[in-house]
């Protein structure tokens, strides 16, 4: 491969949109690959505020009227019957129930090791700061429809916000055509994971709906799950009033390789994440030109048998890359710039690495831990943080349906050894009320012939 950076101008110049050496990336390779995720749309920001206001305003009036104006259908009833959950359940592909059953067990013991103890700490003696986790008292679960339906999603919502203790999980995802309700898959994943209540909404006005409170839809405390532009605008613009998970946009993985691994096993891995849809990001770093150019051998070849091909073109030849390292160091380097959400080692020694990764929503070692599998089965949470918050954000857990009580105590005898340092402090700021409320402690607590 050239030293050199390629930077495909359409989709036809070339199969990925970066190509060349990582220590060559110029400014406009660097735009592509690092300026990633839902763009701030005027149009569509505009679109959500005024779907927002709709909603706040009239209620379920406003979500009959979205369901028709963008659904095509007319709903009678905004939820679910409770029964339609069962019988979804029951009526389930016997193989596919299986397997959403041990992912959904898989789940619920990882994340029950995550669940936080509360702590006490004693600063001096007397001094007594206690932190406490609360379960949140409602969660609202957004799971896509649209063009699929992931009923994984609600697995990797509901049984974490279960497991912290969340008194009612309330979901909402759009409704199919044919019945009015949201996809049998998801019913069937909302009875499974005990979810309390469905609704048949979906997009901006499912966000308005659990952040606002309708006539059928509750206020929640926090809205968790993936879905597109409009829906991650609606959540980012619904923050200020209820909790939301990471801001998220489209799936990202992020390859480093070296000449240990199988190129049609880093192939796979980059065809699977590219069909999410055609904003996904998949970049791969090969350490060395000979295994770069195996892996797109690899990957071209396996891209003509896929069903989805166009959506994976999309996807590589717009924010797509092959690039080489002259060593795992510099491959190491970008990742950390890069933040991914995924990020595969697919190297010889994966574990000597890990200590060295900060920025990852998730870190598979070697390339049979597949991104595939952690999608569904292993246990750990797939929804995660992208367009490179990982920096600052964390997968989701059961820590994101609990917020914490922090508690204090104060002996009288601290108190009065507190008085004098904190009435310095007050009247330092010009709060002289502060300070009074402070030395009264000093003053009522210590025998008079200490004080003076």
């Amino acid at each position: 491969m050239s030293a050199s950076v390629t930077v495909a101008a359409t989709a036809r110049d070339a199969l990925f949109a970066v190509r060349g050496t990582i220590s060559d990336l110029d400014a406009r390779a660097r735009t592509v690959l690092f300026q990633r995720g839902f763009s701030a749309d005027p149009l569509v920001r505009d679109r959500v505020t005024a779907i927002l206001a709709r909603v706040r305003r009239d209620g379920d009036v406003a979500l009959r009227a979205l369901a028709r104006e963008l659904d095509g259908i007319d709903l009678d009833e905004l939820e679910v019957p409770r029964d339609a959950c069962g019988r979804a359940l029951d009526a389930l592909d016997p193989v596919l129930r299986r397997a959403m059953e041990r992912a959904a067990d898989n789940i619920a013991l990882v994340h029950s090791a995550m669940l936080m103890t509360a702590i006490e700490v004693e600063s001096e003696p007397g001094v007594v700061v206690g932190r406490r986790p609360d379960p949140l008292d409602r969660a609202g679960v957004y799971a896509p429809g649209g063009r699929a339906a992931y009923p994984s999603s609600v697995l990797m919502c509901a049984i974490p916000a279960r497991i912290a203790g969340v008194r009612e999980i309330v979901l909402c995802s759009p409704p199919t055509s044919e019945s009015g309700n949201p996809s049998s898959v998801v019913l069937a994943a909302a009875a499974l994971t005990g979810v309390d209540r469905v609704f048949a909404v979906g997009g901006a006005g499912a966000i308005a709906a659990m952040a606002y409170g309708t006539q059928s839809v509750p206020r929640v405390d926090r809205i968790v799950g993936p879905g597109n532009a409009y829906v991650a605008e609606a959540k980012l613009q619904a923050a200020s009033v209820v909790g939301i998970d990471a801001p998220a946009g489209p799936s990202e993985l992020l390859v480093i390789a070296d000449d240990s691994t199988d190129p049609e096993a880093i192939a796979r891995e980059m065809l699977a994440q590219a069909e999410h849809d055609s904003d996904a990001c998949v970049v791969c770093i090969a350490v060395g030109d000979e295994v770069a150019s195996g892996i797109e051998r690899s990957l071209r070849t396996r891209l003509e048998l896929q069903p989805r091909a166009r959506i994976i073109e999309a996807a590589l030849s717009a924010r797509g890359a092959l690039l080489t390292a002259r060593s795992l160091d510099g491959a190491l380097a970008f990742a950390e710039a890069y933040a991914p959400e995924h990020l595969l080692l697919a190297v010889d020694d994966p574990d000597a690495l890990l200590p060295r990764v900060r920025n990852a929503g998730t870190v598979f070692l070697g390339s049979s831990a597949s991104v595939t599998f952690g999608d569904y089965m292993t246990g750990a949470n797939h929804v995660l943080p992208t367009g490179a918050l990982a920096r600052s954000y964390s997968g989701l857990s059961t820590q994101d349906f609990v917020r914490w009580t922090t508690y204090q105590r104060v002996s009288p005898d601290a108190a009065a050894r507190l008085a004098r340092d904190v009435a310095a402090f007050a009247e330092s700021e010009g709060l002289t009320a502060h300070a009074d409320a402070a030395r009264a402690w000093r003053i009522t607590s210590i025998p008079a012939e200490v004080t003076t």
